[in-house]
């Protein structure tokens, strides 16, 4: 099926192509076909909003195709970027499981397809399936050392150089080794970079200059070239 969004929608988890080691993914026969039953397939534009911070939890939400970013913003309307969710990735879990509001805001940052779970189907699901249960608690647990590398590199970088750099290299990770350097796909605005390392969007912009300049990494588009890794990481400690 087909959606306005340029996605190919994908409707049965049991036959899916693009199934991971992720969650649901990766459950038993017996498991997903119970999840393919309470599960709702949904394509998003860019820049939609899936739940809010502070609103109540109506379920979980899996991403199966595109990018989402997480953010919680402050009463003077700052904005930090706590992840870029991936696809396979359950969002709003523990809300849902704990029964608290999200804690976070979710928007895609491109078009994707996100099968929609309500908070009392999944509970039910997870009653009903130990594997996913299990799976549940790694999830959360992810989520959690997740926050504390967060709150490291915030807490523990010295300067904005010292972050950007950090959050380079993390992103480059598993990218392209060519010639030229490490290529990898960014896909964030200098503004979206900021939110993320906890500095200003012209920060940012003047330090990727710089970088550019020193020939450690340049950005153009949507496409990061690390040219110079060892100056990066000097620039973080390691």
């Amino acid at each position: 099926m087909g959606s306005p969004y340029g996605l190919q929608l994908v409707e049965n988890c049991i036959i899916c192509k693009l199934r991971s080691d992720n969650f649901f993914c990766a459950l038993p026969p017996a498991a997903l076909e119970s999840f393919e039953k309470i599960k709702f397939a949904t394509a998003y534009p860019r820049g939609a909003i899936l739940f809010v911070e502070g609103q109540p939890s109506r379920g979980i939400y899996m991403l199966c195709k595109g990018r989402v970013k997480l953010s919680v913003n402050s009463a003077d309307g700052r904005t930090l970027i706590l992840k870029i969710a991936e696809p396979g990735e359950v969002l709003g879990m523990h809300a849902c499981v704990s029964g608290l509001n999200y804690e976070l805001t979710a928007e895609t940052i491109q078009p994707c397809q996100v099968n929609f779970v309500r908070r009392d189907d999944f509970l039910r699901f997870l009653h009903e399936h130990g594997s996913a249960c299990l799976r549940a608690a790694h999830h959360l647990s992810d989520n959690c050392h997740s926050a504390y590398d967060l709150i490291r590199s915030l807490g523990l970088s010295h300067s904005a150089g010292e972050k950007l750099a950090r959050f380079l290299l993390e992103l480059s990770a598993d990218g392209e080794k060519t010639k030229e350097g490490v290529r990898a796909k960014m896909g964030l605005t200098h503004e979206e970079i900021a939110q993320i390392i906890g500095t200003s969007r012209e920060t940012v912009t003047r330090l990727l200059a710089d970088f550019k300049r020193k020939k450690f990494a340049t950005l153009k588009g949507s496409t990061l070239l690390i040219h110079n890794k060892p100056e990066l990481e000097k620039l973080v400690g390691s």
